[in-house]
């Protein structure tokens, strides 16, 4: 696939698929202050798509340093759910730097979402309805995805590595998530595909 074919929201995983049994008893525990962190992110995100709101209405643009911010947001949580849900075993940084690009300071996660210059003012009003049947699908990938954890926790339990099957639904369910939700929160007016894959 050429780059100028590229979804504008991009999610990107590397890692080995060995991950040490131990690791999914106590990984997500370890988790918990990115977690945290993640959730306070996700309060910001939402108060940063509000005023993304107005000004994607009255200049047909987000402002570079918002759309920034909103990008750190979704790539710290995708830094920290690939960790608790034990895909990797490096623990992730505490990074905030507000970029669109990915800066690397992660090794195994990448989120990159391509800034738009202009954007139409009138589509903010019903990019949400547009999104439903998306939404439809997410819930359906979100139970699968549940599952695929439980049998991601027993194969590493059993094999000491992550089925890599599994681990490749888990992540495109969070790549297609990331899709959707930067759509529908007016990061782009380019409708997201039906595709888990890259």
């Amino acid at each position: 696939m050429s780059m100028s074919t590229l979804y504008p929201a991009q999610l990107g995983f590397d890692a080995d698929l060995h991950i040490s049994r131990w690791r999914p008893l106590v990984q997500w525990v370890l988790a918990i202050p990115h977690l945290m962190v993640s959730r306070a992110l996700k309060y910001l995100r939402s108060v940063l798509t509000l005023v993304s709101l107005f000004t994607v209405l009255f200049t047909e643009r987000i402002p570079a340093v918002i759309f920034d911010m909103i990008a750190m947001t979704y790539r710290y949580e995708w830094r920290a759910l690939s960790y608790a849900l034990f895909l990797h075993e490096d623990y992730p940084p505490f990074d905030f730097e507000p970029a669109a690009d990915d800066d690397g300071a992660e090794t195994h996660t990448t989120v990159n979402l391509s800034y738009t210059e202009h954007l139409n003012r009138w589509k903010p009003l019903y990019k949400w309805f547009l999104a439903i049947p998306h939404y439809l699908v997410l819930v359906v990938l979100g139970v699968g995805a549940m599952f695929a954890v439980i049998g991601g926790l027993i194969g590493v339990l059993f094999t000491g590595e992550y089925p890599k099957g599994t681990r490749d639904f888990i992540v495109g369910v969070y790549r297609y998530s990331l899709r959707v939700h930067a759509y529908a929160g007016l990061l782009t007016d380019e409708y997201p595909p039906f595709r888990l894959a890259a």
